[in-house]
C-alpha cells in the first residue's frame, strides 16, 4: 500500500486510468427511464467517485461529504458523478435517505463495464474499488486515486486537483481555498473554515 497526499492508496491502482489521457466515455441510468453520460458535461470540470455499495457506512460519510461542499465545487463548475454496481432503484432510495442530489449511476449493464473501463473493477466481487478521478472540461483525466475498501478518501485530493486546473484555458491555477473571513473567497456561500479545512493547505 502507497500514500498519495495524505491518504492511502490501495495496491494495484497503476492499473486505474492514468492522469494525461483521455476519460472513457459511458452512458448510464441515474433512473430507470434516463440516462447520463459523459459527453453531458462536456465543458465542465467532471469528479467521478467510484465507491463499493450503497448502505454502506463509509459510502455515507464520504458521498455525505461531497453534497456538504456541493455549493463549493458547483461554483467551481465542478459536476460530481456517483457510480457503483446498484440499481437504480437502490440509488434513488439511498440518495433520498442521505439527502444526495448529485447524480448517483447505475454500472450494471453489464455490470462493471464502466469501472472495468477506468480500470478499478475487482473482479473476485463485482464492484469496483473505491476510486476517485478528475476529469477536465477537454474529457482528460488530470488526477486520480484508489483507496481500500475501508478507507474513507474524503475530499482532499479532489480540491487540490481542482485547485491545480487552469483556470478558464489559461496557464494558471485558481487559487481557491482561501480561509480569512467568515464565507469562502469564491463565493460559494459556505463559511471558509469549513471549506479551508478540506483544501490544500489543511
Amino acid at each position: 500500500m502507497v500514500r498519495q497526499r495524505g491518504h492511502a492508496q490501495a495496491d494495484g491502482a497503476e492499473a486505474a486510468l492514468s492522469p494525461g489521457t483521455p476519460a472513457r466515455a459511458f452512458a448510464l441510468h441515474d433512473t430507470p427511464h434516463s440516462r447520463v453520460t459523459l459527453e453531458d458535461f462536456r465543458g465542465r470540470t467532471v469528479v467521478l467517485v467510484f465507491y463499493v455499495a450503497d448502505w454502506q457506512p463509509i459510502a455515507m460519510a464520504q458521498l455525505g461529504l461531497y453534497q456538504e461542499l456541493l455549493p463549493h465545487l458547483d461554483r467551481l463548475d465542478a459536476a460530481v458523478l456517483g457510480i457503483s454496481s446498484d440499481g437504480t432503484w437502490s440509488h434513488q432510495e439511498f440518495a433520498r435517505s442521505i439527502g444526495l442530489t448529485f447524480p448517483l449511476l447505475s454500472d450494471d449493464a453489464p455490470p462493471g463495464s464502466v469501472a472495468r473501463a477506468y480500470g478499478v473493477h475487482v473482479q473476485e466481487t463485482g464492484r469496483s474499488k473505491r476510486a476517485l478521478f478528475v476529469i477536465d472540461p477537454d474529457g482528460i483525466v488530470r488526477w486520480r486515486a484508489t483507496f481500500p475498501d475501508a478507507v474513507n478518501p474524503g475530499v482532499h485530493g479532489v480540491l487540490s486537483a481542482l485547485e491545480r486546473l487552469p483556470v478558464d484555458g489559461g496557464s494558471q491555477p485558481h487559487s481557491r481555498n482561501g480561509t480569512d473571513g467568515d464565507s469562502c473567497p469564491c463565493g460559494c456561500g459556505l463559511n471558509a473554515a469549513l471549506v479551508g479545512q478540506y483544501g490544500r493547505n489543511a
